[in-house]
């Protein structure tokens, strides 16, 4: 029993440690795919540790930047990408696979130290032009855009990613296929990612020499930024390296507070409008155009360009954002205690995906319908009330097996209903 308990330990410490890609690289190389761990799921616990820590940091600095609508579209957001990753189940490393085992011009091999560290620094700096053109390309930032919708900045904005951006921008990984093993380039592709969680953050200040190498909170924060000299900077994953040789790298400035978040502000915390209103103004974008190259143009330039401009656009004409008020619509104690309760079903459920131990597939709607449904309570929207009785109905049919949960669901609808009757417009 104690070997078991120090074993777990053990291992809980070497999940922490991938955090910041402290890794052993004997312990993960793999001569086959199927063999990869998931190293993504297994990093989720000490990285929620890792928040409640952050949050009891900013609060004992009286920096706290809680706020329970915005910290909870962001786990949504995780929640969602995570359905489709969980869904797809790597389906988008099968191109990798396909070059690698029919036109590599290298074999490296998979159990080579050296290999080991040409992978970690072949993804790193793939990473950076994936990022930089998710930035600089029109219809790529459509999705990544999601990334940056936070009005905050803090290790939960970490979690919010878009649904679709991996399948936008994985052909930029593709040439690593032709040299490097596909099981080594998916133990780092996670790496990779799961190092970027930890530098959304405001607790560090300052990393000393390490500033100079690595991609750290300070070069992030200022990448999040919405202010005018912000803008298409710092773009680096693990290493800061590739912005200082590509000209992207610029310093904080200390007498300028960094606002985050878009640079138009969508002011909702729907997420299912977050992962899509950007696409949809993007379409509408080119619609307007006149020519037919213009309308192209759209998406494959910069989301500033404009015709006649460079294809990044022109910073003159660029919107710069030196102050904000955030959109925080208030709501009642009573109803964030009600969200409260109805997102920590959801959150539970979801965990039910990666064992499909329930109707997945079930558990992935009702979630998305969840989500949905939370943040329109969040925004005071005035179909709110309505949309979330159909919810907690339709969760009655789906869910009366789970006997707590069919008890809250029955609850809710009631409460609702007899809601909709009297129409007390001061419950939100």
């Amino acid at each position: 029993m104690n070997e078991s308990y120090q074993s777990n330990c053990f291992s809980y410490f070497k999940n922490v440690g991938m955090l910041w890609y402290i890794v052993n690289p004997y312990e993960s190389a793999f001569e086959a795919v199927a063999e990869v761990p998931d190293y993504q799921y297994q990093s989720w616990f000490p990285f929620f540790l890792l928040i409640i820590l952050e949050q009891l940091i900013l609060l004992w600095k009286k920096k706290s930047s809680f706020r329970l609508n915005d910290h909870i579209t962001s786990l949504s957001h995780w929640m969602l990408q995570e359905s489709g990753r969980i869904f797809f189940r790597g389906a988008e490393y099968y191109l990798y696979i396909y070059i690698n085992n029919n036109y590599r011009l290298i074999n490296l091999p998979w159990n080579s130290l050296w290999s080991w560290y040409i992978t970690l620094i072949g993804v790193d700096f793939c990473y950076y032009w994936v990022h930089r053109a998710n930035h600089e390309v029109h219809f790529l930032w459509s999705q990544h855009q999601v990334h940056h919708s936070s009005e905050e900045f803090n290790l939960v904005v970490g979690l919010r990613q878009s649904i679709l951006q991996q399948w936008c921008s994985f052909i930029f990984y593709l040439p690593l296929a032709l040299f490097i093993p596909p099981a080594n380039f998916i133990a780092h592709h996670q790496f990779n990612l799961i190092y970027q969680l930890w530098i959304h953050t405001t607790v560090f200040e300052d990393l000393g020499v390490l500033e100079f190498i690595f991609n750290t909170p300070k070069h992030h924060r200022i990448h999040h930024g919405c202010n005018l000299y912000c803008l298409d900077k710092n773009y680096g994953g693990v290493l800061i390296v590739w912005d200082r040789l590509f000209g992207t790298f610029i310093n904080e400035l200390k007498d300028i507070e960094i606002i985050y978040g878009l640079v138009v502000s969508p002011r909702t915390f729907n997420p299912l409008y977050l992962q899509t209103f950007y696409t949809k103004a993007m379409i509408d974008k080119s619609l307007k155009m006149e020519t037919i190259s213009d309308k192209l143009s759209v998406y494959w330039k910069g989301p500033s360009w404009f015709p006649g401009s460079p294809r990044l656009g022109l910073d003159e004409y660029k919107i710069n954002v030196t102050s904000r008020k955030k959109y925080n619509p208030p709501i009642t104690t009573w109803m964030k205690f009600y969200i409260t309760i109805h997102f920590s079903i959801a959150f539970y459920m979801h965990f039910y995906l990666y064992s499909q131990e329930q109707d997945w597939q079930l558990v992935m709607i009702n979630n998305a319908f969840a989500l949905t449904s939370i943040g329109l309570l969040f925004d005071r929207h005035k179909y709110a009330i309505v949309i979330e009785l159909m919810r907690c109905i339709s969760n009655l049919v789906f869910f009366n097996h789970i006997y707590y949960f069919y008890c809250i669901y029955a609850l809710s609808s009631c409460f609702w209903i007899i809601y909709l009757i009297n129409y007390k417009t001061d419950l939100l």
